[in-house]
């Protein structure tokens, strides 16, 4: 309940309530304010039936008739016990001789639970404000101000109430920030990582790179993103997923922002700070993974990490689109500088914003606080992985391989499409950049849609271990069918068209097995992810150099055909022993 106290009437209480501190009331014949201020008159035309009927509509309050017992008001368990006070001794005149302005207001109304016991308030400590050992002249009322103001010569009052001033960063949940600041994060870490695919091919220019070493190169920021899955989920279980996501994006920009400077001291100092971005890389997942556990409820899961991934499209798509322009108006080295730079403006807003948890957080609302964890208490930093138990359900292992499986594919793409667009379908750097960027915009839209249909199915009943299985089948079929169409096809146009088709229907795997860490160990999300993106980042190690060796010996018909056969292959395995129910406590 909301309310303050005010001189009003000759027959005002106060009243004192176990969670929001003072309250009044007045007898059953005197209307009642919304905010649970009596008064004898509303100028602007409200009647006391209707005073009582927002009440009743808002509050759900039953008033208890004045009768020789002291007034109750009630509302559900709670009941609120009614003190007199010297006001009901004045006069209307006495009361409200000077008019004067009181402000009511609680940013905590859980703060205000103040207990005085059976003694009076003293009448001019109220009058002025002050406390002496009594509760000031403040109620709750939930973070609204409310004026009152009266004159002797009327028996009238004018009420008005308005909202705390509050910014619109204020009125956004807490949990929609901390995933917007992952979306951007990802965006930034998708565009610092895709501009190699673009600069790669001035730099092997400039160089002299055989497409051996051009492969080396790519797949060198996999060795360091490979040593930091696993490290960084339990980094994040244990110490939180801010700490660890934020250390992560400074990490990779500054790698980003030195590429450029090691590249002309020579190929040794280029492949070990490709190696260190990919260290601060390799944590970003696992450490997201794991705030995304603790800040959104299960039926919004699958909408958040498809938000998220997103970004990691978006940025591909940035990083593609503003790269080649430039690499034409200032050279190569400028994409390095310009992105690195990015991660130090969103460092200074994840350090403001983001929390490891709700229960850290002291701006959250108690309403979204109770959505996000119900009743349970926050869980305790994990301190001992039981690595035995996780690796002994077939589950996890359909999470490994199946990640490795979708992952081989994927980062074949992300590196090698330019390459694939230059050589095989002739186009220039700068067209090569632009048609690369629409197989990771219509990813970034697929997998939004995807989202919002999981989470549907899962509010309407569906079994999550269904939704899981039928999603990540999607991701498997449709580019294992369009990638197998790029071998009959001669036209430039329905070659892009086919790898967008194809990237459309991989980024259903974000509500697939993308999403699924969290559906079988909550609390070892970050742990799981870090445990199968290891296999998937071996893929894009091995898949990656593997290429470069086929192409030189091959064709890109090969290549295909190997990332084919692996997204079958994970298919089956995927269906048979994937589970979306919850097997970890």
């Amino acid at each position: 309940m909301a309310g303050a106290l005010v001189a009003n009437s000759a027959a005002h209480h106060l009243l004192q309530t176990s969670d929001t501190g003072w309250h009044n009331d007045k007898p059953k014949a005197a209307a009642t304010h919304p905010l649970g201020l009596g008064f004898t008159g509303f100028r602007s035309g409200m009647s006391r039936a209707s005073g009582e009927g927002v009440l009743k509509r808002r509050y759900s309050f039953q008033l208890c008739s004045s009768s020789t017992k002291a007034p109750q008001l009630q509302d559900g368990n709670r009941v609120y016990r009614l003190y007199r006070s010297e006001f009901d001794a004045m006069s209307i005149g006495d009361r409200v001789r000077s008019q004067r302005e009181t402000l009511c207001r609680s940013q905590n109304p859980r703060a205000d639970n103040l207990d005085v016991g059976e003694g009076k308030p003293d009448i001019q400590s109220l009058n002025k404000g002050e406390d002496n050992g009594r509760p000031k002249l403040v109620g709750a009322t939930n973070g609204a101000t409310v004026h009152v103001n009266a004159s002797s010569n009327e028996k009238e009052h004018e009420i008005a109430a308005k909202p705390a001033s509050l910014t619109w960063w204020d009125s956004i949940p807490r949990r929609y920030i901390i995933v917007g600041l992952c979306f951007i994060a990802f965006l930034l870490c998708n565009m610092d990582r895709v501009n190699m695919s673009i600069a790669i091919l001035p730099m092997s220019a400039d160089f002299k790179w055989s497409p051996t070493t051009v492969g080396l190169v790519q797949s060198s920021f996999f060795w360091g993103y490979l040593l930091t899955q696993i490290a960084g989920g339990i980094w994040a279980d244990r110490i939180g997923g801010k700490q660890v996501l934020g250390f992560g994006v400074i990490w990779w920009s500054l790698a980003t922002m030195a590429t450029p400077i090691a590249a002309k001291i020579g190929l040794p100092a280029l492949l070990f700070v490709r190696a260190c971005m990919g260290v601060g890389e390799g944590v970003a997942m696992p450490a997201m993974n794991n705030l995304l556990s603790r800040w959104v409820p299960v039926r919004e899961r699958s909408r958040s990490l498809a938000l998220v991934y997103s970004g990691m499209y978006l940025g591909s798509v940035t990083g593609l689109a503003f790269s080649p322009g430039l690499i034409h108006k200032f050279n190569w080295p400028s994409v390095f500088f310009s992105f690195g730079s990015l991660g130090a403006i969103w460092f200074w807003a994840w350090q403001k914003n983001a929390f490891s948890s709700p229960a850290e957080d002291p701006s959250i609302t108690e309403e979204e606080k109770k959505l996000i964890m119900g009743d349970s208490e926050p869980e305790a930093p994990v301190k001992n992985i039981p690595w035995g138990l996780l690796l002994s359900k077939a589950p996890v292992w359909a999470l490994i391989v199946c990640h490795f499986c979708h992952n081989w594919g994927t980062f074949i793409l992300l590196t090698w499409m330019p390459t694939y667009y230059n050589q095989v379908l002739g186009f220039n750097l700068m067209e090569s950049g632009l048609f690369s960027v629409l197989p990771w915009l219509t990813m970034a839209i697929s997998a939004n849609l995807g989202g919002w249909i999981a989470d549907s199915l899962v509010s309407r009943g569906v079994s999550v271990t269904l939704v899981r299985k039928v999603m990540q089948s999607i991701g498997f079929l449709g580019p294992a069918f369009f990638l197998s169409q790029l071998s009959h096809i001669k036209s430039p146009a329905m070659a892009v068209a086919c790898m967008m088709c194809s990237q459309g229907f991989d980024a259903f795997s974000q509500s697939g097995l993308y999403s699924n860490h969290q559906d079988i160990g909550p609390r070892y999300s970050g742990v799981l992810l870090g445990m199968s993106n290891t296999a998937g980042v071996l893929a894009g190690v091995l898949g990656t150099a593997a290429t470069g060796y086929i192409l030189q010996n091959g064709s890109w018909d090969d290549v295909f055909k190997v990332a084919v056969a692996l997204y079958l292959f994970g298919t089956v395995i995927w269906n048979v022993f994937a589970s979306g129910e919850k097997i970890f406590d």
